[in-house]
C-alpha cells in the first residue's frame, strides 16, 4: 500500500464488480438460466467467461460475448440475462470482500461516498438492499440509467453532488480510464479482476487498507 491520503479529498466514488463485491459466480449461474431458454446458444456460461468482461458497459457485454448473434437475438439474450441476474442475486447475492461493511461505516464518518458501475437498472439498488448498506451512500449513478459511459456519470456523480475532490476506487483499466476521461484520481483495487500498470495514486490489496490510507 501507498503512503497515506488523508485529508486530501472529500469524497469517495467506488466501483461495485471487483471492487465492493463478487458477484461473478451467481450472475454466471443466471445467465445460464437464461441462455437455456433460447435454442440458438450452445455454449455454457461459466464465472471465469462472466470475469472476462467485468466492468463493460452492459450492452458491450453481450458484443462481446456472442459475436454470432444478429441484433434481435442479442437483445432477447440480454433481456433475459438481465431479468434472471436480478431474480437470482436477490436470492443468492454475491461475496462481498473482507471487512467490507466496517470499512465503508469508518469511511462514511468522514468522507461522502457514492457508487458509478457499468451495470444494468436495479443492480446497485439490490446490492445495497440485500447488504443493508443505502444508510453509508448519498447517491449513486450506472450505465442503465441513461446509457453513458461510466465517465459521464463519474462527472454527473461529482457535478450532481459538487463534489470538489473525489477519489474513485476501481480495479480494471476501464475504471482507470474513465476515472482519468472524468478528472478524478484513480486508487486501484489490486484485488479484483483487472490490472492496472500505473497512473494511480495508490494501489490497495484489500478492501480494509482503505482505512490506513484514506
Amino acid at each position: 500500500m501507498n503512503d497515506s491520503l488523508k485529508n486530501t479529498y472529500d469524497s469517495i466514488i467506488f466501483d461495485l464488480d471487483g471492487t465492493l463485491w463478487d458477484s461473478t459466480a451467481n450472475v454466471a449461474l443466471a445467465w445460464q438460466a437464461a441462455i437455456s431458454k433460447v435454442d440458438y446458444i450452445k455454449e455454457e456460461m461459466t464465472q471465469e467467461r462472466v470475469r472476462s468482461i467485468t466492468g463493460m458497459t452492459y450492452d458491450a457485454i453481450f458484443d462481446k460475448l456472442f459475436p454470432e448473434l444478429n441484433g434481435e437475438q442479442r437483445k432477447e439474450v440480454q433481456a433475459l440475462c438481465g431479468i434472471s441476474e436480478l431474480e437470482i442475486l436477490h436470492t443468492k447475492g454475491g461475496e462481498l470482500y473482507p471487512q467490507l461493511e466496517e470499512t465503508l461505516k469508518y469511511l462514511a464518518a468522514n468522507y461522502k461516498l457514492y457508487i458509478v458501475s457499468n451495470c444494468q437498472n436495479g443492480y446497485i439498488e439490490l446490492f445495497l438492499d440485500l447488504n443493508q448498506l443505502h444508510a453509508h451512500f448519498l447517491g449513486h449513478q450506472c450505465f442503465g440509467t441513461k446509457g453513458n459511459p461510466k465517465a459521464d456519470n463519474i462527472k454527473d456523480v461529482v457535478n450532481d453532488h459538487q463534489l470538489k475532490a473525489p477519489v474513485y476506487v476501481g480495479d480494471t483499466m476501464g475504471d482507470y480510464n474513465a476515472a482519468k476521461q472524468a478528472g478524478v484520481p484513480f486508487i486501484f483495487a489490486n484485488y479484483g479482476f483487472g490490472v492496472v500498470p500505473d497512473g494511480m495514486v495508490a494501489t490497495i490489496s484489500n478492501f480494509a487498507e482503505l482505512k490506513e490510507l484514506l
